[in-house]
């Protein structure tokens, strides 16, 4: 963790109330990969786990020329695949690609979002696939699937919904630890408002990448004024902000993230880690 994230996660853990909840502890890999601890179940979300340059950027994106990923793991490959579980939101490149299905051991149990990814997963030679429900038990953790759209209304009205696909967030439960709420590639959906209603989250994990398409307003995930609605909608919330600088189209910097945090008096609350960093709350 370099010295800013160490600072703010220290802030953070500070201002985190009179609540006994054990702490859950947490590493960002690179882009939306992301390691979560809880009572020492580590959960693999999201590996995008390819060298630099090892793919084409997304064709029809903004910055389609550069290649994916745009930076290294920061950690050993070795590190990154030290996890019981992996969950996969959905199945694009830069959530679950061609080296996470090669180095992730094949026995490891992996999460999907519905029968249609699972299907994929187990042609990979995955054998013990399973489907994320509304309360889904790991080792004592509960899981339970939360909805999104991966796009603006405006996108999906023009077609775009079968391009960019089903994407789902994952929310974290255990008694006596905090609640983390992992939104997935999605914009800013009822969906979203419905997961914070039901289940009050102490962490909300958002993709504030901001990717875009050319020539459409918006974006095809989270940016900052979405971190912003967050912090409003969960007040009892840290909020922290990931899918940033790794991959073509994301448009959003972390400095722009922390910058507008920071103008909206909301700093103290919000956590944008850099590639590797581990925190805990």
């Amino acid at each position: 963790m370099n010295i800013r994230d160490a600072a703010i996660a220290t802030v953070l853990a500070a201002t985190a109330g009179t609540a006994a909840a054990q702490a859950v502890n947490y590493q960002l890999i690179r882009n939306a990969t992301i390691k979560v601890e809880y009572a020492g179940t580590t959960f693999l979300v999201d590996p995008m786990l390819a060298p630099k340059g090892a793919w084409p950027g997304f064709e029809g994106t903004v910055n389609s020329q550069l290649r994916n990923p745009l930076v290294e793991l920061p950690v050993p490959l070795a590190d990154v695949l030290k996890a019981d579980a992996v969950i996969v939101t959905h199945t694009h490149m830069d959530h679950w690609d061609d080296a996470a299905k090669a180095a992730i051991p094949k026995s490891m149990p992996v999460f999907a979002q519905d029968e249609a990814d699972a299907a994929s997963i187990r042609k990979d030679g995955f054998t013990d696939v399973r489907v994320l429900g509304a309360d889904t038990e790991f080792r004592g953790t509960r899981l339970a699937k939360t909805g999104g759209q991966h796009g603006t209304d405006a996108m999906m009205a023009a077609g775009l919904d079968k391009r960019l696909g089903a994407v789902s967030g994952v929310v974290f439960r255990r008694a006596g630890f905090q609640t983390t709420y992992i939104a997935g590639d999605t914009t800013w959906t009822a969906d979203v408002e419905r997961a914070i209603a039901t289940y009050r989250p102490d962490v909300i994990i958002l993709n504030t990448g901001y990717a875009r398409i050319p020539g459409l307003d918006g974006s095809i995930i989270m940016g900052k004024e979405d971190l912003v609605r967050a912090a409003q909608a969960a007040p009892q919330a840290r909020v922290v902000g990931i899918h940033m600088e790794a991959v073509n189209h994301a448009s959003q910097t972390r400095a722009e993230l922390r910058d507008y945090a920071a103008s909206k008096g909301i700093a103290a609350r919000v956590l944008v880690p850099e590639d590797g960093a581990a925190f805990r709350f």
